[in-house]
């Protein structure tokens, strides 16, 4: 999978989506900044924990935008591999495989 390529074709889908919606989408803005603020939990933190969520509901798109995120805010492959070893312990089989997916996703945003 060409992750780069997969993330801009997602998000020119999603843009024409958005158009259609824009109270929603500002309403989902508005919630995703809050999410993801410092408090508690760092916004790396919350984005590991974000990716787990991704490897067990197993989306694509929530995969590349949270290794991306993860990519930015310095992640090192450690902590995300650590990530995905709970994903793949609480999710047997398919988490493992969409494990190895997201790993790929981040080596490539990280690149």
């Amino acid at each position: 999978m060409d992750w780069k390529a997969f993330m801009q074709d997602i998000e020119g889908d999603i843009g024409t989506y958005s158009k259609e919606i824009p109270e929603m989408v500002k309403g989902f803005s508005i919630m995703g900044k809050a999410a993801k603020s410092d408090g508690a939990l760092s916004e790396k933190t919350k984005e590991l924990i974000a990716l787990g969520i991704a490897i067990a509901t197993r989306c694509d798109s929530c995969i590349g935008f949270h290794t991306r995120s993860l990519a930015r805010l310095g992640a090192t492959r450690e902590e995300v591999c650590e990530a995905l070893s709970m994903a793949t312990y609480m999710g047997g089989g398919p988490s493992y495989a969409y494990s190895a997916k997201a790993l790929k996703a981040f080596d490539t945003f990280s690149e």
